[in-house]
């Protein structure tokens, strides 16, 4: 079996193997980590000779390697030298070196170019040693966590495994203390217990921690907070249990600290990380795929990847996607993880600029009400485009000019980029990395339709779902600056088709007499033409597949979809005036975009299912009872199709707010901070959260979130806000009723109302119908 986490030291690795009862360690002491560089012969033969002197330095020789897809893709290979290192520590100093002293000193910019260097300890260590960190059994899990406020005071007592208290479990047999800790006992200030200075509590839910962590001996900690780990161990040397371990053997270590960082325009937030011995911790804070899939969808990442468990958890999905790139390109192509991405962007006129340069196709949304839709769309279109097509970094425009590869070249549509299916590989790079998941969700979501015992479902659903995610990440990924293997070329080659692949099918749909009432990249809704027998759905979808090689399927049929119309940007300006805004709160004044239009919608299946896109019940931000609001408007409109009885159950909810009927709770806003505290200009509510954040000594950086409730919106003070760790009892009335007319206009606005009409109706003296109250 092979080990399923490891820990580095200086000059050696520890190796933890899973055994039926537990997991065994194994010290490995022989492991060079290596760096290669490429470049002239005379410079690599002159940094050979400097790197001979250097202590960090185990071995050097010269190795033929391909530097790029390019290179396979014509039977290349190139002389780089190889550096081996005592230490994986040593790695990341080693490539400054190199780049920043000798490279500067002798030759020009850019002469040397590295390999390797970015790979984190236990991924590398896999991969060099061919290693398959994916866990032989089912793994023991142990879920810890703690809130906020009691992480920023330091109060373990508030710990909770598995969603319990620890101090309040009984179950530990050995509950006495020893002579030496009654003597020691005595009564704090506030009249709790202590031993020493430190509360006696604290001891007690250390110890039967220990006691459950020795008991039921996890294979994984689920934290809430990574800053759990130095917290624990902290307490324990206060309260003297030495003897406290949250890993299989004493100690932790902080493997990097926190950061915060911006992708794609967006601010993200990475906590510290840490590790114990013989444990994988996962911080449900700083992981996406444990959030989208558990456990499940991390071990199918593991396996797919090569990145042992506690890796692939604060991986993100482009992290994860390369991986699994430099573990294929390393293992079956030759070709070595670039540090930086060399190759620029080719020459192209004008005109092909201008037709690359336009994203995937959209048709834009017929708002209003529809009936009889059905929903379709491509499934994993731009991977299966990537596959059907052989879109690869060493195909597009290639320069293999062989007899035998000239014949069988294609060109993109509207782009004219050469794709060149020639070479040694069969299948190109891209499509390679790709099929293989393609194939695994197809199989999961076939035996998902089996309709297995929950248990394997569950699995099933989790896998399926981390899949997707990457799947969906390979498209975008081909044009990231900093992809180890991306090339604009196939971005926009992937983009040409998906364009050329929509207006294949809306022909056929046309001829088949259907009617696209919105499309946007890979799905469409259609509905029949009137005065019109359109052909089956089935049969015209069938066509479409054969034509463009890619599935189209039915994913629903609706009795009636709404597509909601974009909000005019003046008339949020004026209801952020109307709430006490001003026009330079962006909390207040921001209106969706054009891309936000495109996507809000809502419907009710054939099930009877209703589905929800882009509107505030959708939204991560939106207090519980707005959303719970909006639903109910949804299902107002469903039972009666007439505006009034929706504006019935908005005039329940209104009176349910003024009453004070609303448990404050179920209006809490989450927000995300964009940036610190100090680079705000203007007072807005998440300037208002932060400073109450931080008056309760809990820290919130840029990327966090923060959640609040709304008392006072004229205030422009710390005070116009609580945040959860206080006692909240008043909300802002006129703020909220602000929020559920929001609501109820997303509702209502494809028939036609806009808020003005809305609250016209609302304030009048209307009679309401029985009808609103059948929520």
């Amino acid at each position: 079996m092979s080990p399923y986490t490891f820990e580095f030291a200086d000059d050696s690795v520890r190796e933890w193997t899973l055994t039926e009862t537990g997991a065994e360690p194994t010290l490995v002491e022989e492991y060079a980590p290596s760096v290669f560089v490429s470049g002239p012969d005379d410079a690599l033969a002159d940094l050979r000779s400097r790197l001979e002197s250097d202590p960090k330095v185990d071995d050097l020789s010269v190795e033929r390697w391909a530097r790029d897809l390019h290179e396979v893709h014509v039977g290349e290979r190139s002389r780089l030298l190889r550096v081996d290192l005592e230490r994986v520590s040593d790695v990341r100093q080693l490539a400054r070196e190199i780049r920043g002293v000798h490279e500067r000193e002798t030759h020009a910019p850019g002469t040397f170019r590295l390999y390797d260097v970015d790979l984190e300890p236990g991924f590398r260590y896999c991969l060099d040693r061919g290693i398959d960190p994916t866990p032989s059994r089912d793994l023991r899990v142990l879920r810890i966590e703690i809130d906020d406020a009691a992480l920023a005071d330091g109060d373990v007592t508030a710990i909770r495994l598995e969603g319990e208290s620890v101090l309040e479990d009984e179950r530990r047999p050995d509950r006495d203390r020893d002579a030496d800790d009654v003597q020691a006992v005595g009564r704090g200030s506030d009249g709790a217990r202590t031993v020493g200075n430190v509360p006696d509590d604290a001891r007690a839910t250390l110890e039967n921690l220990q006691w459950r962590l020795e008991r039921d001996d996890p294979d994984v900690l689920v934290v809430s907070h990574a800053e759990l780990v130095p917290l624990l161990s902290r307490r324990a040397a206060e309260v003297g249990l030495e003897s406290f371990a949250l890993g299989r053997l004493p100690g932790w270590t902080r493997l990097a600290g926190s950061n915060t960082y911006e992708s794609y325009g967006r601010v993200g937030h990475s906590p510290a990380r840490y590790r114990v011995p013989g444990r994988a911790i996962v911080d449900t804070s700083n992981s996406f795929l444990w959030q989208q899939s558990g456990l499940a969808g991390l071990e199918y990442m593991v396996e797919r990847t090569g990145r042992p468990l506690q890796e692939a958890a604060w991986g993100s999905i482009g992290t994860l996607l390369t991986s699994r790139q430099i573990r294929l390109a390393r293992r079956e192509w030759d070709v070595l993880a670039p540090q930086n991405k060399w190759e620029p962007e080719r020459f192209s006129d004008v005109r092909t600029l201008h037709a690359a340069d336009r994203g995937g196709f959209t048709f834009a949304p017929d708002v209003g009400f529809h009936e009889r839709v059905h929903e379709i769309d491509f499934a994993s279109l731009y991977p299966r485009i990537i596959c059907e097509y052989g879109i690869s970094p060493e195909t597009v425009g290639c320069a293999h000019e062989s007899d035998d590869t000239a014949a069988d070249t294609r060109r993109v549509p509207d782009l004219g980029y050469e794709l060149c299916s020639g070479g040694p590989a069969e299948t190109p790079f891209l499509p390679s990395v790709l099929e293989p998941l393609l194939a695994d969700r197809a199989d999961r979501k076939r035996r998902l339709a089996d309709d297995p015992p929950e248990a394997t479902a569950s699995r099933l659903r989790a896998e399926s779902g981390a899949i997707k995610w990457v799947l969906v990440s390979c498209f975008g990924y081909q044009g990231y600056r900093n992809a180890k293997y991306g090339r604009i070329e196939c971005h926009e080659a992937i983009n040409a088709y998906a364009r050329d692949v929509a207006l294949t099918a809306k022909r056929r749909l046309e001829d088949g007499g259907w009617r696209i009432v919105h499309g946007i990249v890979d799905s469409l809704w259609v509905t029949p033409r009137e005065g019109v027998d359109p052909e089956p759905l089935e049969s015209v979808i069938a066509d479409v597949s054969a034509a463009v090689g890619i599935p189209l399927e039915r994913d629903g049929s609706y009795e009636w979809v709404c597509f909601v119309p974009l909000r005019e940007s003046v008339r949020s300006r004026e209801a952020a005036t109307d709430r006490g805004g001003t026009t330079g709160d962006a909390e207040t004044s921001r209106s969706s975009g054009t891309a936000g239009a495109l996507t809000r919608y809502f419907g009710k299946r054939e099930s009877g299912s209703y589905k929800f896109r882009g509107i505030e019940v959708r939204q991560r931000s939106t207090p519980t009872f707005v959303a719970e609001s909006q639903r109910a408007f949804v299902e107002a409109l469903d039972r009666e199709r007439d505006p009034v009885a929706v504006c019935d159950v908005l005039s329940r909810r209104l009176g349910m707010l003024r009453r004070g009927d609303v448990d404050p709770g179920d209006l809490e806003i989450t927000t995300r901070v964009s940036k610190p505290r100090s680079a705000y200009r203007q007072r807005t509510r998440t300037v208002g959260a932060l400073e109450r954040y931080e008056r309760h000594g809990i820290e919130r950086h840029p990327g966090q979130s923060v959640r609040y409730v709304v008392v006072d919106d004229e205030a422009r003070t710390v005070d116009r806000v609580r945040i959860p760790v206080e006692s909240i009892d008043e909300y802002d009335l006129e703020f909220y009723e602000g929020k559920l007319v929001e609501a109820c206009e997303s509702v209502l606005s494809p028939l036609g109302w806009d808020r003005t009409r809305i609250r016209r109706h609302v304030s009048g003296v209307t009679v309401t119908r029985l009808s609103s109250f059948l929520e």
